[in-house]
Parts: C-alpha cells; sequence; structure tokens
C-alpha cells in the first residue's frame, strides 16, 4: 500500500471523534456480521496471519492471553455518525470558543518554552512549524495528559471481528503486533478505543511507517518521550504534504455582497466529501485580491487559496492552502483544522 491511501484510511479512523458534525441517523451493523465465526476462531486466524509476518511467540502469547470481545468498543464504534444528511452545520465560532481556550493556548506555550530545543530539532529536521506541532499535540491528548486506557489488542481485534470494517482493523491488529514486537508491553499498549495511540494517537501501521526517533536513544517512544513525539508529528505532516514557508491560512475580509457560493470547488473529494464542498475552488491570493478579498496577514501573492468562510456571511472567513489539507490528512474536520492552525498561531504570538 503506498502512503496516501495508508494516510487516508488513518484519517477515517483518527477522525471518529471529531468528524464534522452532523445530523445522521446511525446504521446499525448487520447482526449477521456478528456470529459468523466465534471471537476465539477468528483471533485464531488473526495470531496465524501475525505469525506468518513475522511476529514472535512471545509477543503473540503476551498479547492475546486471555482477549475477550470488548462490547463497549462495538457500541462506541456503531455510535459514530452515519451516512451524512444535507441538513447544515454547526456554527465554527463556539467551537473555536471551546477548544482554542486561555488553558489550552497557556498549555501549548509551556509546552513550547519547555520543549524549544526539541521542537526546534523537529522543525528543522520535517520543515514543519514547531507551534502547529505543539497544536496537534494538544488537541489529540491534550498535551500528553488524556491518551486513552483501552487495552488495544482487546479493541482492535474486536473491531476485526465485529467485521464492518475488517479489513481496515485486522491489519491495524497484525500492525500493533509487530509494535509490540519492539518490546512494548500489552500494558503500555493502551489507547482509544479505535487503535490509536500515544501522545500524537496514531493507529499502529502508521507507527510502523511514520515514528521517529527525535532523541537518538535508537528508539521511538511517543508515549513519553516528548522529542520522539515532535518528531514523529513532524514526520506525519511532512509525508502529508506540508509545504515549507506557507502558513496554513490567513484571515481574511470579504467585501460585502460577495458571493461566495458562486465559487463554491466544484471538485468532487473520495474521502470527506462534505468537509471540502465548503471550501471554495482555488485561485491565487492575488486573484483573490482583484476580487476584492483581502489577506490579513502576509502571504506571497502567487500562492493558491481556498476561500473559507464557515459561517456565512458578515462573519470571520479566512484563505487556506494547501497546508490546511495537510493538518486534514491528520484529522478529517473542518472543526478539527481551524482549531488547530488558530491554536498554532495563539501559541506563536
Amino acid at each position: 500500500m503506498t502512503l496516501k491511501p495508508l494516510l487516508l484510511a488513518a484519517t477515517a479512523v483518527l477522525s471518529s471523534l471529531l468528524a464534522e458534525p452532523v445530523l445522521a441517523q446511525t446504521a446499525p451493523a448487520p447482526e449477521s456480521e456478528l456470529g459468523e465465526i466465534s471471537f476465539d476462531a477468528y483471533l485464531q486466524l488473526l495470531i496465524a496471519r501475525a505469525r506468518a509476518e513475522g511476529v514472535s511467540e512471545a509477543t503473540l502469547q503476551r498479547m492475546t492471553e486471555g482477549l475477550t470481545p470488548n462490547d463497549r468498543v462495538i457500541r462506541l464504534d456503531r455510535g459514530q455518525p452515519g451516512r451524512p444528511t444535507r441538513r447544515g452545520y454547526p456554527a465554527l465560532a463556539p467551537y473555536i470558543n471551546t477548544h482554542v481556550n486561555s488553558v489550552r493556548i497557556r498549555g501549548g506555550r509551556e509546552v513550547f518554552a519547555e520543549n524549544r530545543s526539541a521542537l526546534m530539532a523537529a522543525e528543522a529536521e520535517y520543515r514543519v512549524p514547531a507551534e502547529i506541532i505543539v497544536a496537534i499535540f494538544g488537541h489529540e491528548t491534550s498535551y500528553g495528559r488524556i491518551r486513552g486506557s483501552f487495552d488495544l489488542a482487546r479493541s482492535l481485534a474486536t473491531l476485526a471481528w465485529e467485521g464492518r470494517r475488517r479489513e481496515l482493523f485486522s491489519n491495524e491488529f497484525i500492525s500493533l503486533m509487530k509494535v509490540a514486537d519492539k518490546g512494548y508491553s500489552r500494558q503500555e499498549l493502551v489507547g482509544s478505543y479505535a487503535g490509536a495511540f500515544g501522545n500524537p494517537q496514531f493507529l499502529p501501521s502508521v507507527y510502523l511507517r511514520l515514528a521517529q526517533d527525535g532523541d537518538g536513544d535508537g528508539r521511538a517512544n511517543i508515549f513519553t518521550n516528548r522529542a520522539d513525539t515532535f518528531a514523529s508529528i513532524g514526520n506525519y505532516l511532512k509525508y502529508a504534504g506540508w509545504r515549507e514557508g506557507q502558513p496554513w491560512g490567513v484571515p481574511a475580509t470579504v467585501p460585502a455582497g460577495f458571493d461566495v457560493d458562486s465559487l463554491r470547488t466544484k471538485l468532487l473529494s473520495p474521502v470527506c466529501s462534505r468537509v471540502h464542498e465548503r471550501h471554495s475552488e482555488w485561485k491565487t491570493v492575488n486573484e483573490w485580491r482583484a476580487l476584492g478579498v483581502r489577506p490579513q496577514r502576509v502571504i506571497g501573492d502567487d500562492v493558491l487559496a481556498s476561500l473559507f468562510q464557515p459561517d456565512g456571511p458578515g462573519t470571520p472567513a479566512w484563505l487556506l492552502t494547501s497546508n490546511y489539507r495537510a493538518i486534514l490528512e491528520y484529522n478529517c474536520s473542518n472543526y478539527y483544522a481551524m482549531s488547530v492552525g488558530l491554536l498554532a498561531d495563539e501559541i506563536a504570538r
């Protein structure tokens, strides 16, 4: 599998709790998906596959001993929104007020000050601004304080067996076994119910591809090591397409009566369509200026940008660059990506 589909698959799970809010009915999983094979029998299939892919017997034994399905994990997964409706979006401003607040801003500035050397090293290596790295760290786990407590082996085995997204979660279970084979204990490998873990909340497959050893000790410890955490987030965004020297976006003024809807993108995104459909078509900043849209911070005239005015005429608007799309690769939600960008701006002040 190439990296881009992997990132898209990872995004779909990592955004499960912060996905673009919609008003929709939850589609229940077909009951036939459960019970077609017993959990114990299915677990043996997973173990056999992991063994064939080189995972040690000792790791398989300690990671799967006593595993049973977790009904709470199934309920949480089924509780995620189903097929979107067209009934509108909650306003962005209240979300920003809640997620880019004084506590989170102060926490981000403290993390930046306490870890300046490691952050500057990550920025130099991956060409991603340190404040963006800190903002993602803050949003994902409240600067490492809230990382989840689900047994990842049990959660991923349960979701793979349950069957709605069997290919995704069976692959993640195998990847988790490979992560454990690097010397991590089952007690360390805990996280969200959907399998994300550590300070950056990586899925196991993402860890295997993108986690980095930021301090040179030979291990990519994204659980307690800040340098490794920062390097890993920076590496993720690098491979998501971050462009050095461009902002994620800048606030912009829109002239009265400007018809934003006439410039909505006509491109259909294969993933996260409700996120991308809210953006305008791409134009250079110079072209936006010619239409009366004025950026309020420094941005190059030749930079391609998309106009985003989420709460309607007369409300704040932004010109978003391709770096905003890189943030969306981490979590495919305008609410998430906007709050990361705005928090990063505040941390850097």
